[in-house]
């Protein structure tokens, strides 16, 4: 009678597990077959077990009954299997199946099945299958491919799982405790190289360029490696109104024709001076060609990018650092209107990508990278301007994507090393780590906010038809037979800017030594045009100079700073953009400072002339020094560059660093202010945002605000019209099936679905991820062939006798991948994407996959939202 009802039972549940597919019609009729000798020489004992106990050894007894052969179940072999000779065992086997709680269509979880040989294999039914790629991981899986977005979710997970294994090793040995602390201290050790680093090279920018800018106009005997200032420094024959000359130091006529004075002298050093500008910026856009294309521009805009998740490789590259330190010397040397502190931003950041790489944890996170890459941004403008709390500050505001408050911290330190590397250097030459130091002897009043106010305002003007005029000469440039001839567009607007910059002595000096001089509050000691003043009158000693009449040289100055100031706005305009490095800090500073100090001589004339006037009668006294006109310079130039880059805070920061004025914040908060209002009323994009757009890069800009009623269902692919969504099955595809669908579409990802008749949503796989684990497969485990079946399960169900061995890849696929409802307004959707730095986000509809938007569809929406083209977003 116990015979009887184990054989009822074992054949119940094994039409059991037909039912849930845990085997197949054909195993189990080979049971049957097979069950006369299921109980040969067996004893018919009866033992009840409690239910706990039966579901105790559920798992053993599925693996016991699964791994039986049919020659298994009889004679001997089945005595080797059970336990003991009582029928405990067989109640156990057939208790394990009398659970019918499970009524989803949703697999049982994986279980071991049974181990192979072959290492990185197991048995399943004799049949080997390839083990989970979590098990065993597959190098390049988790890598993205060039212009794709990373997982910024996926990165700091994996982070945080790296954290966690180190911490908890760390408890068990002195050694996992040291490379623990090791591990923490290693970015701090990661920001003082990038700081030693980068200060090194601007050291070396500097002094190479002054040097460079100096040749174009004559070269010391004593040293051709000397510049001008350098050259003099040690001569005892120079004169207190002729300070720069000196026997050592020749012009080109007097060392080709003999003379100095006369036209030919003049013909020659102008054909000189244009000469060596040629050279320089032939050499510099032919060394961005031939070697490092990424080498040109800016590298702002490309840099906030990258630091939004967005790969570009090789812009931070080794070669890219090499040409662009080099060529960036050559381009400022050559006269042209650009500046070297975006190129220096650029370089930082090089030199935090190429460290990185000395470290493991940097090297293999694309999302720890970037907090690197955030503080180098803040080491470049640090030793571009000698100001490492307002770089920091700008990578901040500006720059930066994701900045926690460690990258804060690391960002200081880093900028602070850099500052002093600089420092040591001294490539100005004044001992000074500021690179316009300014001393005004006279208080601002409070009613010169309204002149402060007006140059805020002309800053802002300025900005808003710099960024429009610059967009629409590049985008002719990238549209018209203009691009396809970089070398002659830079030769071009090299000669222009050499022959029309040499006649006017304000325009042929470098742009910082421009904005220095204009910066300077004049002094009885100094002779500058601009400060060439009617001192008849003059009964004060030292520098303390009241307010006095304009003498004829000053009207002079005016007037070529004038015609500087409409060549500047021209020139800046073709200027940036061009195929060599170019920075806009400087030509941007230098067009405010010029329209600066035109409006403070013209307040300081006004005061001396009518002093009685209600604006002046309580404050500026017949021979007190009222109007500084350094100072309208100073403003001039923060409102400048603030219409241009809409900086705030880390502009009135860098401005006060730069000068040294740190009583001077309100004029410069006012007129900050003010340019980005006026600026923003004209258009509300920056010079690196509209670059951004301009160039179609997937940048979702956080200022933005997204206002429109649209819902996910909106926006979301496929749409009506379009073909069906492309997915994968969890347990239906061959690699065949699988890889037909790589080819056939350009999708960077497939979402993973339990069937397509329900559309459960199961996971989300990445193609390049695909791609790399199929060929991986293919050439480590015998067998995979295209009819393999493609399991991304928890478990591989039994497969046929002579069936190839499946593919699981289970450990590729996102289990928890970001889903919405079709009924999300787009304004929530936007934020996810902007503040998870998400890739895609899946769709859902009670459950059931609908679609799918992505970063770039984001983009495109909001383009056509603002009646711009949507096709402009080129990448992925």
């Amino acid at each position: 009678m116990g015979r009887v009802r184990y054989k009822v039972v074992v054949l119940f549940n094994l039409f059991i597990f037909v039912k849930k597919k845990m085997i197949t019609w054909d195993q189990l009729s080979m049971y049957v077959a097979t069950g006369s000798c299921w109980h040969s020489n067996q004893t018919t004992t009866t033992t009840t077990t409690t239910l706990a106990e039966q579901q105790s050894s559920q798992s053993k007894s599925i693996r016991q009954i699964l791994s039986m052969d049919n020659t298994g179940y009889c004679n001997d072999s089945f005595n080797s299997i059970r336990s003991s000779t009582s029928d405990e065992d067989m109640v156990e086997i057939a208790g394990s199946t009398l659970d019918f709680s499970n009524t989803e269509d949703v697999p049982p979880l994986d279980r071991d099945y049974g181990s192979g040989d072959n290492p990185g294999m197991e048995e399943v039914n004799g049949v080997p299958k390839l083990m989970d790629l979590l098990d065993e991981p597959v190098p390049g899986v988790g890598t993205y491919e060039d212009f794709n977005t990373i997982d910024w979710v996926r990165e700091k997970s994996k982070d945080r799982d790296r954290h966690r294994e180190i911490t908890s090793k760390s408890k068990e040995s002195t050694w996992a405790l040291v490379n623990s602390v090791c591990d923490a201290f290693s970015g701090w050790l990661l920001m003082l190289l990038i700081g030693l680093m980068s200060g090194a090279l601007a050291g070396g920018i500097d002094i190479s360029a002054h040097w460079m800018t100096d040749l174009k106009e004559g070269v010391c005997l004593n040293g051709f490696w000397f510049n001008h200032e350098h050259c003099c420094w040690t001569s005892n024959e120079t004169t207190f109104q002729e300070r720069d000359k000196c026997p050592q130091w020749k012009s080109w006529a007097e060392l080709i024709i003999g003379t100095t004075e006369g036209p030919f002298a003049y013909i020659m050093n102008y054909l000189m001076y244009v000469c060596w500008a040629l050279l320089f910026s032939f050499l510099a856009v032919t060394l961005v060609r031939a070697f490092a294309p990424y080498a040109c521009g800016s590298g702002i805009p490309e840099i906030k990018t990258i630091l939004s998740g967005f790969i570009i490789r090789g812009y931070l590259g080794k070669w890219t650092l090499v040409i662009k330190t080099i060529t960036l010397v050559l381009a400022v040397s050559s006269g042209l209107s650009l500046g070297k502190e975006g190129p220096l931003v650029h370089v930082a950041c090089c030199c935090g990508n190429i460290l990185c790489h000395l470290f493991t944890k940097y090297r293999k996170n694309e999302a720890k990278r970037r907090e690197v890459l955030s503080a180098a941004a803040a080491v470049g403008v640090s030793v571009a301007f000698g100001a490492p709390i307002g770089g920091v500050l700008f990578s901040l505001e500006e720059v930066s994507y994701y900045f926690p408050l460690k990258t804060l911290w690391r960002s200081f330190f880093a900028a602070l090393v850099a500052a002093f590397t600089l420092r040591s250097i001294n490539p100005f030459g004044n001992s000074r780590l500021v690179l316009f130091y300014v001393e005004f002897h006279t208080p601002w009043h409070l009613l010169e906010l309204v002149p402060f106010i007006l140059l805020g305002i002309f800053g802002g003007i300025w900005g808003a038809f710099f960024i429009r005029a610059n967009i629409a000469w590049c985008r002719r440039r990238k549209t018209t037979w203009l691009g396809h001839y970089p070398v002659l567009e830079v030769l071009v607007v090299t000669a222009v800017t050499a022959v029309v910059a040499f006649p006017n002595s304000y325009t042929r000096t470098s742009t910082s030594e421009l904005i220095s001089e204009l910066f300077n509050d004049c002094g009885l000691l100094d002779s500058s045009k601009l400060c060439n003043y009617d001192n008849a009158n003059v009964t004060k000693s030292s520098n303390e100079l009241p307010d006095r009449p304009a003498g004829n040289d000053v009207y002079t100055a005016m007037w070529q700073l004038s015609l500087a100031l409409v060549f500047k706005m021209l020139i800046t305009v073709v200027t940036f953009g061009m195929k060599v490095p170019s920075g806009l800090f400087i030509p941007s500073m230098a067009v405010g400072a010029i329209a600066g100090r035109l409006l403070g001589i013209g307040m300081e004339q006004l005061a001396y002339y009518h002093h009685d006037w209600a604006i002046f009668r309580g404050w500026c006294s017949p021979g007190a020094d009222c109007i500084t006109p350094g100072l309208y310079a100073m403003v001039g130039a923060a409102a400048c560059l603030g219409g241009v880059t809409r900086m705030t805070v880390s502009l009135v920061v860098i401005m006060f660093e730069l000068t040294g004025g740190l009583e001077y914040i309100v004029p410069l908060m006012a007129a900050a202010m003010t340019s980005k209002w006026v600026a923003d009323a004209i258009g509300r994009e920056g010079i690196y945002e509209a670059h951004i757009r301009l160039n179609g890069y997937p940048f979702l800009e956080a200022k933005e605000e997204f206002s429109h009623k649209t819902l996910a269902m909106d926006v979301m692919r496929p749409r009506r019209s379009d073909p069906p969504l492309s997915v994968l099955t969890q347990d239906g595809m061959t690699v065949e099936d699988v890889e037909t669908m790589i080819t056939d579409t350009t999708y960077s990802g497939f979402p993973v679905v339990v069937s397509h008749e329900s559309q459960r949503l199961v996971g989300f796989v990445l193609r390049r991820d695909l791609t790399i684990s199929i060929d991986n497969a293919r050439q480590r485990q015998d067998g995979i062939v295209s009819t393999s079946r493609v399991f991304f399960t928890e478990y591989t169900p039994p497969q046929p006798p002579n069936s190839p061995p499946p593919l699981k890849l289970r450990g590729i696929m996102d289990l928890s991948p970001f889903t919405v409802t079709d009924h999300t307004a787009m304004d929530i959707v936007v934020d996810i994407f902007r503040k998870l730095g998400l890739r895609q986000c899946l769709i859902t509809h009670n459950g059931r996959l609908l679609g799918i938007i992505t970063k770039k569809d984001i983009l495109k929406h909001v383009a056509q939202i603002a009646n711009r083209d949507p096709d402009s977003i080129l990448f992925n």
